[in-house]
């Protein structure tokens, strides 16, 4: 479970980013979990983004997507969130103590 401190960090990291996972019309599939899965192995946090025709709402797709990679939301706005998952082997990012 993060705390706020970590999740804000975690925020200031992801604002850069660019989306690297589109959710589409198929929602999630197995195939787009292998990606998130394979993403958040190598780089730790993962920005998204949920396409226009989708009329599910974000903070649902946003959920399903992390307990499906066990990875946990660290934010959500509009149409894009930001997920977490700690690769306990080889971390890269150092987040703030609790």
């Amino acid at each position: 479970m993060l705390t706020s401190k970590q999740r804000a960090y975690l925020r200031s990291l992801a604002h850069h980013l660019e989306p690297k996972l589109y959710i589409g019309k198929n929602f999630i599939n197995d195939n787009l979990i292998k990606q998130a899965d394979d993403y958040l192995t190598k780089n730790e946090l993962m920005k998204c983004s949920v396409q226009q025709n989708i009329e599910a709402d974000t903070k649902e797709i946003a959920l399903e997507l992390a307990n499906s990679v066990n990875a946990e939301i660290a934010q959500v706005i509009g149409r894009k969130f930001v997920i977490f998952r700690r690769n306990n082997e080889d971390p890269i990012i150092n987040l703030p103590s609790k």
